[in-house]
């Protein structure tokens, strides 16, 4: 988030807080299997740490500053912090199928929608857990974007706003498909948003929540 430090429970609570639609959150496996959130798969950008999420146990994850003193947490730490709808974003294969063993054992399909960059990875949740609702990512695309998400069973895209055309979003709602935005942190890609009639909108900064529908 823009105004907590992120991917931290402190910032997921401010979210809720500000009346979000969803929480938006990143997944990686750490070296003894845990879901830690966290957006890069190194902690150095957002801890006091350094190194791949994956080369670390959780237990040293624990011993790293996220930020005004927040620890990294894992995944189910999120889900009993709040009650808001989550979207999970898994970063591979491997993550997609520790998050399903834990979806399907704590019930979680109402509750979680799973995004990912990588086709194989939306792929593989929706094989695991039946009835799960996914997104497919893209920072930049081709023309055959929404044939991608149908053949990964994705319910939306969610696709950087700065590339989006009318083109795409009205090819993708011909097929059946959502349109997310992401990040939509000004007003000039708030208007795109409302432009383009997109379904939802992804930001840093939960104030605009008041003008649209929105996760954090």
């Amino acid at each position: 988030m823009g105004v907590e430090p992120e991917n931290t429970l402190r910032s997921f609570v401010r979210a809720e807080q500000c009346g979000m639609d969803a929480i938006e959150l990143d997944l990686h496996l750490t070296k003894d299997g845990a879901l830690a959130v966290m957006h890069d798969a190194d902690v150095d950008r957002t801890t006091d740490g350094n190194g791949p999420i994956a080369e670390k146990t959780l237990a040293e994850l624990r011993q790293l500053d996220a930020g005004l003193g927040e620890q990294v947490p894992v995944f189910e730490e999120v889900l009993d912090a709040v009650r808001s709808p989550l979207q999970a974003e898994i970063k591979d294969v491997a993550a997609a199928r520790a998050l399903a063993e834990l979806m399907k054992r704590r019930d979680l399909v109402p509750r979680v929608e799973v995004s990912s960059f990588h086709d194989d990875a939306v792929a593989e949740i929706a094989s695991l857990v039946p009835g799960v609702r996914t997104v497919l990512i893209a920072s930049r695309w081709g023309t055959d974007i929404v044939d991608r998400a149908k053949a990964v069973g994705a319910a939306s895209l969610a696709l950087n706003i700065r590339r989006l055309t009318l083109e795409t979003v009205e090819r993708a709602h011909g097929e059946g498909l959502g349109v997310i935005g992401w990040v939509v942190n000004t007003q000039e890609h708030l208007r795109l948003v409302r432009a383009l009639e997109l379904d939802g909108a992804t930001t840093d900064f939960p104030e605009i929540r008041r003008t649209g529908r929105f996760t954090a």
